[in-house]
Order: structure tokens, then C-alpha cells, then sequence
């Protein structure tokens, strides 16, 4: 088992359950997309708790331990307040509950953009606590120096272009791109520097889908898809949104399921039975054996 660190198994719910695989790996994932092609597509979807995580892990080639828990668990009107510290809890949780996907953790706003030496001090951080495989970045051509300097120091990097929710103050919104030729040119351009700088995979959120397509053809490395195109080489939702967790959610995700609804419709059930006294029965309670 690839996990970290070990949970005792006599007393904790969340206990990462061994199985005869081996965890996938970076160059697993990169090996994906061959000449071009991608014969089948990554499956990637957000995780931040161990629980979470075992129950994505056999499904999935990626976890991404993404800053979007800063809105989906702290309640945070964006990413930008999520701190390194947050990031490397949630990371290493991940981590123990998961023993097949390649785990990623984002690096938070302002814990790399300074330097390619403060990428360097925060990347190293997470992966040491975290035991995660990767960190992954927002950016393009500004970031390709930081890319190829972690990358160079042995420190894998999935890249994220396109709308990113990090620079929200200076995008003025959370509104696709890609609308203009010129914002064309700059996504497939921020694409190509980052991973021409090493990095192994690239997301690419919230784009047109022909630019999407163009990103995906261009780049040697998997593009990974969130609102983007079924072309991609792969996909990835935040985990709750596909769930139906959230009354409001972006036009690109699709609902696979109402666990909103099915959680308050438990609760309310439970609520019932506690108000009228019939929960707890004889089945829940302790009494002394005859």
C-alpha cells in the first residue's frame, strides 16, 4: 500500500483499504497520450477528505486536492484566501485515503508566484507532508520559468490555463475564454510554454471549446479538461458539483446525482425519529446482557 501514513484500523472509520495494485505514476499519466492520441481518456475529479478519496480512488487515474476547497469547505468567497497550511492538511489526507491515483495538490495564491526559488520552498513543503505526486500551478508564460525549475529539480507539475480562479481580481469574473482572437492566442500560447517546460499535464478550464480542441492537438503532454471539449484527453469536475451537492453550479458540469437532496431527505428522517422518541431503539442502545 502506497499511502503515507498509516491509520489504525481498530479505532478510525477512514481507513485506506490495501489492495494488489500499484499507485499510477506521472510518467503512467503522461504515457496516456501517445503520438498525439489519447485511446483513453484520464479520468480526474477534486477530492479533499480521506473518506472522499477512497471512494474515488478506484475510479479514477488523478485526485486533485484542488484550492476550490476554500469555497466547498471553508465557505470562502473565492481561492485566493486559501492558505499553504490548508493545502497540505487536505493533501495528506488524500493521500491516506487513496492508494491508485496519482495525487496533485494545488499550490495556493501567493505561495509560488514571487520566484521559482518560493515555488520551490512551497512545492517541496507539500509534498513532504502531503506524500502527493505533484503540485499543479495556474498560469502561462509567466509561470514557464517556475515550471521548468521545479520540473528540473524533481518536482512534477500539472499547469492550468484558461480561466483561473486564483487570478479572479484581475479577470473581473468567472466567464469563459477564449472569445477573442486574441485571448485564443494567449491560452494555446500559455499552453505550449508550460509544457514545454516540463509540465506533464495541463488543465484547461472554462475555454472555448475550439480552443480547447486546438490546446489538445498542440500540446504533446494530456490536456485535461473542465469546461473545455470531449476531446481533451481527459476530464475533470469538482467532485461535489458533479454530485449535486450545490444548488448552484457552472453551466459545464453535469449532474450525476441530487446528494443534496437525498442528505436533507435523511436528515429530516432522523430529525422525525428523534422528536417523537422512536430512534433510538433497543437495536442502538446498550443494555445489560441476561
Amino acid at each position: 500500500m502506497s499511502t503515507t501514513f498509516q491509520l489504525d484500523t481498530a479505532t478510525s472509520r477512514a481507513n485506506p483499504t490495501p489492495a494488489p495494485m500499484k499507485r499510477l505514476t506521472v510518467p503512467k499519466i503522461q504515457a496516456h497520450k501517445a503520438d498525439g492520441e489519447t485511446k483513453q481518456p484520464l479520468v480526474m475529479l477534486t477530492a479533499y477528505t480521506a473518506r472522499m478519496a477512497q471512494l474515488l480512488d478506484p475510479h479514477c487515474d488523478l485526485l486533485l486536492v484542488g484550492d476550490s476547497l476554500g469555497q466547498v469547505i471553508y465557505g470562502l468567497p473565492s481561492t485566493v484566501p486559501v492558505t499553504l497550511d490548508m493545502m497540505c492538511a487536505h493533501g495528506a489526507a488524500v493521500v491516506r485515503g487513496s492508494y491508485h491515483a496519482v495525487v496533485a495538490v494545488d499550490m495556493p495564491f501567493g505561495s509560488y508566484e514571487a520566484s521559482p526559488g518560493q515555488a520551490f520552498e512551497s512545492a517541496s513543503r507539500i509534498l513532504k507532508e502531503t506524500g502527493a505526486a505533484a503540485v499543479k500551478l495556474e498560469g502561462g508564460e509567466a509561470m514557464a520559468e517556475t515550471v521548468a525549475f521545479l520540473t528540473g529539480r524533481g518536482i512534477p507539475v500539472m499547469g492550468h490555463v484558461g480561466l483561473t480562479p486564483q487570478a479572479v481580481n484581475a479577470l473581473g469574473s468567472y466567464r469563459a475564454r477564449g472569445k477573442t482572437e486574441a485571448e485564443s492566442d494567449k491560452i494555446i500560447a500559455d499552453g505550449r510554454a508550460i509544457a514545454e517546460a516540463g509540465a506533464f499535464a495541463v488543465v484547461a478550464e472554462g475555454v472555448m471549446e475550439s480552443i480547447a480542441d486546438r490546446l489538445t492537438e498542440a500540446l504533446a503532454c494530456p490536456v485535461i479538461g473542465i469546461g473545455a471539449s470531449a476531446k481533451c484527453d481527459g476530464q475533470i469536475l469538482v467532485t461535489e458539483d458533479m454530485l449535486g451537492l450545490f444548488e448552484r453550479v457552472p453551466r459545464f458540469v453535469k449532474r450525476f446525482d441530487d446528494m443534496a437532496e437525498r442528505i436533507s431527505g435523511a436528515v429530516a428522517g432522523y430529525a422525525h425519529e428523534v422528536r417523537s422518541r422512536s430512534f433510538p431503539t433497543a437495536d442502538q442502545t446498550y443494555r445489560p446482557k441476561s
